[in-house]
């Protein structure tokens, strides 16, 4: 138990279907490969192993310190393009992709030091207006730049040769399955994903971490106990976007292709603010739930709205109801439902926060 609370930075999940849940997880997504067939599962795991770090990332802005900013998936898209620039103009090596990969980060702290000295001393509402149109912007810019980025048809990428589909690790199957350069590809996301939600949870439960809380309840109460509060911020904007910089890198490994749409588009914000709200805002594990139910549901819900749908043909009202096509707006109605009746995410009413 020690050892447990050692790795998860002495914030263990203080709830039994907390615990379960997270464990069920954990478990669904470590045998991923091996427990379910076809591309579209494995596809729907990595997803949510990339979402998990980049939702955590955004919520050490939103819900530990109270920032409100729409330029996250600028930041996304700068790891993206760093490592998808960088294959698709030279011969694919690992000391290619590592350029390319410290290129971006390097971008990537300029930029949010920049946005953070010049922003982060206005109000939160004209913070997160700057913070769109430095985004959207720079989504225009990656579009307008088709020589370089490949415009609006992005670019797709080959790989290092372990990663590469065509790889055999071993001769042999492992329960059942190849073990290819697709599911080292997968491994190395779901072994960076794990690695920097644990990252997170230190970052969130050190000292820094509650000064960021305290900043966030009472900005003016932590200037007057000498933190110089803009500092906090501005560092607490570098660590989350950095950290989303390689969950995008991360997500370009895993697709091999960069586009503005994937990467950049003011959509994977909006699923951003989503997850946030549905795990619950200032819980790390909010990010891993959110995530998993939100992605499952976007690759699923439609599916099973077509078999319900099929199952109901004799019944015109709800199979019209349940149709595939009305998928979006049964997304929605379990938005509101959850946010109706977990307030605080599922994760903090798990945890008994009002």
């Amino acid at each position: 138990m020690s050892l447990l609370k050692q790795i998860l930075s002495d914030d263990l999940p203080r709830n039994r279907w907390l615990a379960l849940m997270l464990m069920v997880i954990l478990l669904g997504l470590a045998g991923a490969p091996f427990i379910t067939s076809g591309a579209r599962p494995l596809n729907t795991a990595a997803t949510i192993c990339v979402y998990v770090v980049l939702v955590a990332s955004y919520d050490l802005l939103l819900g530990y310190t109270g920032i409100v900013s729409f330029a996250h998936t600028m930041f996304f898209g700068i790891g993206a393009y760093g490592i998808g620039l960088s294959l698709a103009s030279a011969s694919p090596s690992w000391w290619v992709a590592i350029t390319g990969l410290l290129l971006a980060l390097l971008l990537t702290l300029v930029l949010a030091l920049v946005v953070g000295l010049f922003a982060l001393r206005v109000r939160a509402i004209f913070y997160a207006m700057i913070t769109l149109a430095v985004a959207s912007s720079f989504a225009v810019l990656a579009s307008q730049m088709s020589d370089l980025t490949g415009g609006e048809d992005g670019k797709t990428f080959s790989v290092p040769a372990l990663l590469s589909p065509a790889y055999r690790l071993f001769e042999s199957e492992i329960f059942g399955r190849v073990v290819d350069g697709k599911i080292i590809t997968y491994y190395l996301v779901f072994a960076g994903s794990v690695l920097l939600f644990l990252f997170m949870l230190r970052v969130v439960n050190s000292p820094f971490g509650r000064v960021l809380q305290a900043i966030r309840e009472n900005d003016f109460r932590a200037e007057a106990l000498g933190y110089r509060t803009v500092h906090y911020r501005i560092l607490a904007n570098c660590i989350a976007a950095l950290v989303a910089a390689l969950a995008g890198a991360l997500m370009a490994l895993w697709l091999r292709y960069v586009g503005p749409k994937t990467m950049l588009s003011f959509e994977v914000m909006t699923d951003i603010l989503l997850i946030v709200v549905i795990g619950g805002m200032g819980t790390m594990y909010g990010a891993v739930v959110g995530a998993t139910l939100f992605v499952l549901a976007q690759n699923y819900l439609k599916t099973l709205m077509a078999a319900t749908s099929s199952s109901l043909s004799g019944i015109p009202l709800l199979a019209n109801a349940f149709h595939e096509d009305r998928w979006m707006l049964w997304l929605g109605v379990l938005f509101v439902v959850s946010i109706y009746f977990f307030p605080t995410g599922i994760v903090g009413r798990l945890r008994g926060k009002s």
